[in-house]
């Protein structure tokens, strides 16, 4: 699923849900920099990790 994600995508991480919401700011490979509400930026290794693509925000 990593495989797909694109800059301005709309993501969570399935284990640290207190981050909360978090964009794609870049993806190379499979190391994604997504920049979370509470979190800030962190560069996730996606070899390890499977973000939960977020498809309505509000939901």
């Amino acid at each position: 699923m990593n495989e797909v994600l694109e800059p301005g995508m709309l993501v969570r991480h399935p284990v640290h849900e207190d981050w909360g919401l978090g964009q794609v700011q870049s993806r190379i490979g499979l190391k994604i920099t997504v920049n979370f509400e509470h979190a800030g930026k962190v560069v996730i290794d996606g070899t390890r990790v499977e973000l939960v693509l977020v498809m309505d925000p509000d939901a």
